[in-house]
């Protein structure tokens, strides 16, 4: 198959529907044209103000409802396995990997305990993955396409489970992430950080004394409530304000930046793993979803347009490309809590960053995630109990039954 071929074939899977699909919802406002335009991007602006300031919220409502004591209540979730399975139970139940992080972020910045934030953090990396297996899902008719997209969107799980593996250990033995992470916040938000560490202060400044006064006025409506269900109706509005504002924004740049990603796809076909992985990241952060850049390619997989080998980078660049939402998070503190804010966010970053280098840089570790989804692809193809199985399995029925005993007993 030419490359021209394979350039026709993918721009006809991803236009499918694309008109129907790709509205923005200010055209119910009667918008168009260039107003429609700018429009969109003020209420991305908007969109993100809000994020920031609903992250604000949780931090506020987390510290208020634990009175300092949120390791003491987090107790039951100090076993790094617990954590973990909170992180993947919480984004398979609500499909954001960036509302999870978003949300640690905040707790972070209120005084849960970083060993704690960073099992959590990666869990969502693998809760992420069951929105490229709900897209196979839509090929689930034809058996070989099936098997094509199935294997496509399970690399995205046998990489993120197979880092987890590696990474968790070795974060239990060295607290590399919380290490390195704690250094970097430091140096970017730490009192003796130098000149880094005052552009960030800066600009955090300037966000919070912005962000600051809404976040006030949310605080107003549980000052009657006594403690700790008062911070908690505050972690709850700020949880209830982040899944509708990403998704939100997430349809916004959907309309006003697919166009483009589409675009980079095209160009990175055939050029490579290296272009593969930054194209996966620059999309992810167009259109601040990693969703989207699975639903631009698993269905491309399924269709014969792609193998699952040329799949797979573009996914370990929409893990990297979705840690910017955290980043922007972190710009809802000031202070100490700015830093802590800032390390968990950095958390995400890192350990996306250096298993990608790890497992992707080292060719026999490289080959572990396409043989695992090759194999997931095979036995989901020839039955679909199985596919059932492995999603309510993997990212919701072990997860709730660990954390379940673990409450318990």
């Amino acid at each position: 198959m030419s490359t021209q071929t394979a350039d026709e074939l993918a721009s006809e899977t991803i236009d499918q529907d694309e008109a129907a699909q790709l509205r923005s919802p200010l055209e119910r406002f009667g918008l168009s044209g260039k107003a429609l335009e700018y429009g969109n991007w003020i209420a991305v602006a908007v969109g993100i103000y809000i994020l920031i300031t609903a992250v604000n919220v949780i931090g506020d409502g987390f510290k208020s409802a634990t009175g300092g004591q949120a390791e003491e209540l987090f107790a039951f979730a100090e076993n790094p396995l617990i954590a973990l399975m909170i992180g993947v139970l919480a984004t398979g139940l609500i499909q954001s990997s960036s509302t999870t992080t978003s949300i640690v972020v905040g707790l972070a910045a209120g005084g849960l305990p970083m060993e704690i934030c960073v099992p959590m953090l990666m869990g969502a990396n693998i809760g992420t993955t069951l929105t490229s297996t709900l897209v196979s899902l839509g090929m689930v008719r034809d058996k070989e396409s099936f098997r094509r997209g199935f294997a496509a969107a399970s690399v995205h799980d046998m990489f993120n489970l197979f880092a987890v593996v590696i990474f968790l250990p070795l974060e239990m033995l060295t607290g590399i992430l919380e290490k390195s992470s704690g250094w970097l916040s430091e140096q970017m938000a730490g009192s003796d950080g130098g000149i880094v560490a005052v552009i960030f202060g800066g600009i955090g400044a300037g966000v919070t004394a912005v962000t600051e006064p809404l976040a006030d006025l949310i605080g107003m409506l549980a000052e009657w409530i006594p403690q700790p269900w008062g911070g908690i109706l505050l972690i709850f509005i700020g949880i209830g304000l982040i899944l509708s504002v990403i998704n939100f924004i997430g349809s916004l740049l959907k309309v006003v930046m697919v166009g483009r990603a589409k675009q980079v796809l095209h160009s990175a076909i055939g050029r490579g793993p290296i272009t593969g992985i930054f194209s996966g990241m620059l999309i992810t952060i167009m259109v601040q979803s990693s969703s989207t850049t699975t639903a631009l390619v698993v269905p491309l997989a399924g269709s014969g347009t792609f193998s699952v080998k040329q799949i797979y980078p573009f996914t370990l660049g929409a893990n990297i490309g979705t840690t910017v939402t955290a980043l922007i998070a972190a710009f809802a503190f000031s202070g100490v809590e700015a830093q802590f804010a800032l390390q968990a966010a950095l958390v995400h970053l890192l350990f996306n960053l250096l298993a990608t280098a790890l497992i992707f840089g080292v060719h026999f570790l490289r080959v572990i995630p396409l043989e695992g989804a090759a194999l997931l692809g095979e036995l989901g193809a020839q039955n679909k109990l199985f596919v059932v199985a492995w999603v309510l399995g993997v990212f919701v029925v072990v997860p709730a039954v660990l954390i379940f005993l673990t409450v318990v007993l």
